[in-house]
């Protein structure tokens, strides 16, 4: 079963060690290349598809970028049915850094150079 959003699924490939061979093509000490399987890492998820919960299999990719999309604040392509954020964002984050700089900023600068008399 393919992910429900990329249609990523199983992929048919070669793998082989890096043993370099030996000068001349003698076949025996060759690296064996074998065939094998690549299988995308594919997780159980309930989405919101028509309004009514229903259980896919996403791809770790597409679901790091839709918890990405909702952690920024942007509209995600699906839209998980069991799915809490968490209670700070990298907004409210960068808010609070900046306002605490600047009322660091603030305390250093004197107010107005005394007047000479």
């Amino acid at each position: 079963m393919p992910c429900f959003h990329c249609e990523k699924g199983i992929l048919f490939g070669r793998t082989h060690t890096h043993h370099r061979g030996v000068a001349g093509g003698r076949w025996k000490k060759r690296a064996p290349k074998k065939q094998r399987i690549f299988v995308a890492n594919l997780q159980p998820v309930h989405l919101l598809i028509d309004g009514k919960d229903k259980r896919v299999k996403l791809c770790t990719k597409c679901i790091k970028r839709v918890k990405k999309d909702i952690h920024e604040g942007k509209r995600p392509f699906v839209t998980f049915a069991k799915y809490q954020p968490q209670k700070e964002t990298v907004k409210e984050e960068v808010k609070v850094k900046s306002a605490v700089k600047k009322t660091k900023n603030k305390s250093k600068v004197d107010p107005s150079p005394k007047e000479k008399k």
